[in-house]
C-alpha cells in the first residue's frame, strides 16, 4: 500500500473539506476519524452558510468560503439539503435598526448583495414574526445545508482512504501515532478535530463552547429565511456568561431548526432544561407561533472557540509539517471550504486568494 502524502485527523466538515482539497491538489490522503463522519461539532452546527463582519479577517474568510459553497452547490446531493434561502437579520427597535444601516453600508461597499427591509416589508417577508419589529437586513446569497451529509459528500468526493474508529494520540512532523501504538507515516498532518484539538496540542488557545439545538416536525412555509436577531451579536461576543439568542432556520424538509445557546466551562453533553427553556422562550418572543409546533429532537454539541474569534489555520507552532484547521466556533460549516483551500495552498506553496496571516496559529 502506498503511504499517504498527508493525514487528516478528523472527518468533520473541516477535515472532509481538507481531504477534498488535498486530493484535488494531487496528494494521497488518509483521513483518521475516531467516531463517525460528520460527527462532533459538525453534527451540532446549524449549517448556516453566511458572510459575517465581526472583523475584516472574518469577512474575508466567510465571503471567500461562501463563493466556494455556491460553486459546489449544484453537485451537492439531495441529502445535503442545500437551501439558498438567504439570511434575514431582525431589528427589534431603532437602536438595532441603526446596526442594520451600518451592516448595509459595510456589505454594500464590499459588493455583497444586501437589502434593507422596513417594518412592513419585514412582516411580508416573514409573516410569523411578532408585530412591531423595526425592520431587517436581507443577505440574499446566504444559504443553509445539513452538515453531516455535506461532510460525507466532501469526503466521498475526495476519494481519500478513511481509517474509521481509530484514535490519534500523538502527532509529529513524520506522521501520527494511533491509540493501539501504530505509527502511521506521512509527509504532512492536518489536525481538524475542533474542540478536541487541545488533546493533541494542550497549549492551543481553544476552548469548547456548548450549544443546544432543537428541530421541529415539518411545517413548510412557516419560516422563509435564516432568521437571526441583531441581539445575537451581543450574546455571541460574550465569553464569560451563558447566553441565548433567536436564531431559526428553515430546512428543505419543511422542518424548523431552532437555536441558539452558548456556554463556556461546561463539559456535560446532556441537554440542560434551563438553557433549552431560555432558548425556546427567546425564540417564541420573536415568533409566537413556534409554541404551537411539535419538537422531535433536541441535542447539544461543543464548538471550538478562540479568544479573538478567528480560527487557527496553518502551521502548528514548533512543527514543520503539521497544520492546524480548528477554532472555528460557530462558523466551521460556513468557512470549511475556504479553510481547506488555505491549507492546500500552504502545503503546495501556492499564493492564496486572501491573506493567510490573520489565521496563523502562531499569531500573537
Amino acid at each position: 500500500m502506498l503511504l499517504p502524502d498527508a493525514i487528516v485527523v478528523g472527518a468533520g466538515i473541516v477535515g472532509a473539506a481538507c481531504a477534498r482539497e488535498l486530493t484535488a491538489a494531487g496528494l494521497r490522503v488518509t483521513v483518521v476519524e475516531a467516531g463517525v463522519v460528520g460527527g462532533g461539532a459538525t453534527a451540532a452546527g446549524m449549517g448556516h452558510l453566511a458572510v459575517m463582519d465581526d472583523s475584516e479577517a472574518q469577512f474575508a474568510l466567510t465571503s471567500y468560503s461562501q463563493s466556494l459553497w455556491r460553486e459546489l452547490a449544484p453537485e451537492l446531493p439531495v441529502d445535503a439539503e442545500y437551501l439558498p434561502c438567504g439570511s434575514l437579520w431582525i431589528a427589534a427597535d431603532d437602536e438595532e435598526m441603526a446596526e442594520v444601516h451600518r451592516k448595509y453600508a459595510y456589505y454594500s461597499a464590499r459588493q455583497i448583495p444586501v437589502e434593507i427591509l422596513d417594518a412592513k416589508q419585514l412582516a411580508e417577508a416573514e409573516p410569523n414574526l411578532r408585530p412591531g419589529m423595526a425592520g431587517g437586513l436581507i443577505m440574499r446569497n446566504d444559504g443553509v445545508c445539513y452538515p453531516p451529509c455535506a461532510a460525507k459528500h466532501l469526503l466521498d468526493l475526495s476519494g481519500a482512504t478513511l481509517l474509521q474508529g481509530r484514535s490519534v494520540v500523538a502527532v509529529a512532523d513524520n506522521g501520527v501515532r494511533l491509540s493501539e501504538g501504530t505509527h502511521l507515516p506521512a509527509g504532512a498532518v492536518i489536525v481538524a478535530t475542533g474542540a478536541a484539538a487541545p488533546e493533541l496540542f494542550p497549549q492551543l488557545p481553544v476552548a469548547p463552547r456548548k450549544g443546544h439545538l432543537l428541530i421541529t416536525d415539518r411545517y413548510p412555509g412557516f419560516v422563509n429565511h435564516q432568521l437571526i436577531e441583531l441581539g445575537y451579536l451581543k450574546s455571541a461576543h460574550s465569553t464569560a456568561s451563558d447566553s441565548v439568542a433567536f436564531n431559526v432556520q428553515p430546512r428543505r424538509t419543511g422542518q424548523i431548526l431552532i437555536g441558539s445557546s452558548r456556554q463556556f466551562g461546561v463539559t456535560e453533553t446532556a441537554v440542560e432544561s434551563d438553557i433549552l427553556g431560555r432558548m425556546l422562550r427567546r425564540a417564541i418572543e420573536y415568533m409566537p407561533g413556534l409554541r404551537t409546533l411539535s419538537a422531535i429532537r433536541t441535542w447539544t454539541g461543543f464548538r471550538a472557540a478562540t479568544p479573538d474569534k478567528l480560527p487557527l489555520i496553518g502551521p502548528a507552532p514548533g512543527l514543520r509539517n503539521v497544520l492546524l484547521a480548528t477554532g472555528h466556533e460557530g462558523l466551521g460549516i460556513s468557512t470549511s471550504l475556504a479553510t481547506a483551500r488555505l491549507i492546500a495552498d500552504e502545503l503546495r506553496g501556492r499564493p492564496s486568494l486572501i491573506p493567510r496571516e490573520p489565521y496563523e496559529p502562531g499569531r500573537a
